[in-house]
């Protein structure tokens, strides 16, 4: 059923939480194809800068997606050690959120499914803040499917264990 499998990460622990998640689907859904995105969002300048300025910002721009793929690559390795091979993409975004970003990606590539996790916010905070999961489940044509950490959201809800076996089940 998902043959192309999208997992946004921020380079954040939090963010990596879904990776359990990630390798039981992948194993247990016979994934075709599962790619790592980082989205980065690129400050617009609204005056002119000088050569200089720009110079620079090119240069620690330059720096910082290295250390995104660097990062990306590094969970990469970690997925293909449990037998998950994982391909890495950024998305550069000048305007916009990076909601919009993974939701473009997502588009452009064919993606049957997006997981990612989320703080579980709600009320005013998720108003105000906004949040880059409800963006993408509230917009996205395809199957989202969202990870609340443990210990993040109260209820009567437990945190379960997923592994490839019941994944395998449902595919």
């Amino acid at each position: 059923m998902y043959k192309k499998i999208l997992v946004p990460l921020d380079g954040s622990e939090f963010g990596e939480y879904v990776l359990d998640h990630v390798k039981a689907i992948a194993k247990g859904c016979q994934v075709k194809k599962l790619t790592l995105l980082q989205v980065i969002e690129l400050p617009s300048f609204s005056f002119k800068a000088g050569k200089k300025l720009l110079a620079n910002y090119h240069e620690v721009d330059d720096k910082f997606e290295r250390s995104v793929q660097d990062y990306l690559s590094q969970v990469a390795k970690t997925l293909k050690k449990s037998g998950v091979n994982a391909e890495i993409a950024t998305k550069r975004i000048t305007h916009g959120s990076a909601a919009d970003g993974i939701l473009d990606y997502a588009k452009e590539n064919g993606v049957d499914l997006i997981i990612m996790t989320t703080h579980g916010k709600s009320g005013l905070t998720s108003w105000h803040f906004g949040s880059v999961a409800n963006k993408v489940t509230r917009d996205s044509p395809i199957p989202v499917l969202i990870v609340t950490p443990s210990g993040f959201r109260t209820g009567r809800y437990e945190q379960t264990r997923v592994d490839q076996q019941s994944v395998s089940a449902r595919c």
